[in-house]
């Protein structure tokens, strides 16, 4: 059984309101009750401007800031963050975690899309694919430092700028700012590394058999490469659920919905690994598994169209099995 000290955020599949799954106001009135169950730890929505097209996540946040009072307000991940104005989006940042009496949860990401999606995106603003890591490592420096220090000045090899203060600040000192990282194991050293480096935390997925387990293990070691101890480091997986007495049935149901969230891109193999399919043991066991290969916290996004039913089923036969 899991320890009770495992946590669990739920997600806002707010894209898939241009498909017909839920509204913007069903899905800030689930947010509302996630926020009065204690199982939940936090609530994420996802993020990009025109790769993947979704309504704002700077926007909603706003919005899910006001709905909810106790629960901590994630963006997992925040793709959009490289091609950002640092400035504009620190003062953005600050002004949510105010709002929302310091609850504000930002992992950030590269962005990249394969197919040249995110290369036509960032081409609006002269920023290539290439550029993308190094200019997300950029703006976390600029953000952690206009959030504690007055009178920034910064050059870096795509900001240049002097005497910036922002006000207000985040109320959350520091302000944490973690990296969200799925790469394959033997193209893993290098980003897993700039996590361990300068992030305040992973958010990940198991989007293959092992994913997750494997690149937890190498994460681990380069943690302790910079002297930090991995019991301490925090981690996050992002996943799905769906829940139906047909396993089959959950998964083709899953399928259908990730290939509108994202194309048909997601291969019957991706799909389980991704999502805690069928009864609500089953699902609970999935998880469980995930949770004994090291997951602290596991983020639930319900990958059906019936979000009101399976979310009674979330809350009422699957979470308390994994919290008893």
């Amino acid at each position: 059984m899991a320890s009770a000290r495992v946590k669990f955020g739920f997600t806002i599949p707010q894209r898939a309101a241009f498909f017909g799954v839920a509204t913007w106001p069903e899905m800030l009135a689930m947010a509302h009750e996630a926020d009065q169950i204690a199982a939940f730890d936090s609530v994420w929505v996802g993020d990009s401007v025109m790769a993947k097209p979704r309504p704002e996540s700077i926007a909603l946040l706003g919005a899910l800031a006001s709905a909810t009072s106790r629960v901590k307000l994630g963006v997992g991940c925040m793709a959009s963050f490289p091609i950002r104005d640092p400035i504009v989006f620190a003062y953005q940042w600050a002004t949510l975690d105010m709002i929302s009496g310091g609850r504000m949860w930002l992992a950030v990401c590269t962005g990249i899309v394969a197919g040249g999606v995110s290369a036509k995106e960032g081409g609006v603003w002269g920023i290539k694919d290439g550029a993308r890591g190094n200019r997300m490592a950029e703006n976390i420096e600029i953000c952690r430092r206009l959030w504690s220090e007055d009178d920034v000045s910064f050059e870096g090899k795509y900001h240049k700028f002097s005497a910036v203060t922002i006000k207000p600040r985040p109320m959350q000192q520091p302000c944490p700012i973690w990296i969200a990282a799925n790469p394959q194991p033997n193209q893993a050293e290098k980003p897993l590394r700039r996590v361990a480096k300068i992030a305040d935390g992973w958010m990940t997925v198991n989007i293959f058999p092992e994913l997750f387990a494997t690149n937890w293990k190498a994460l681990e070691k380069y943690i302790r490469d910079e002297g930090k101890d991995p019991a301490a480091f925090p981690n996050i997986l992002y996943h799905n659920v769906n829940i139906n007495p047909d396993r089959a049935a959950a998964l083709e149901e899953s399928k259908r919905f990730l290939d509108e969230y994202y194309g048909p891109v997601m291969s019957p193999v991706m799909v389980e690994a991704w999502t805690a399919s069928g009864t609500p043991e089953q699902c609970a066991e999935q998880l469980r598994a995930l949770i004994r290969a090291g997951a602290r916290e596991i983020t639930l996004r319900i990958t059906s169209w019936d979000q009101a039913g399976q979310f009674k089923k979330l809350i009422h036969e699957v979470l308390p099995r994994l919290l008893d």
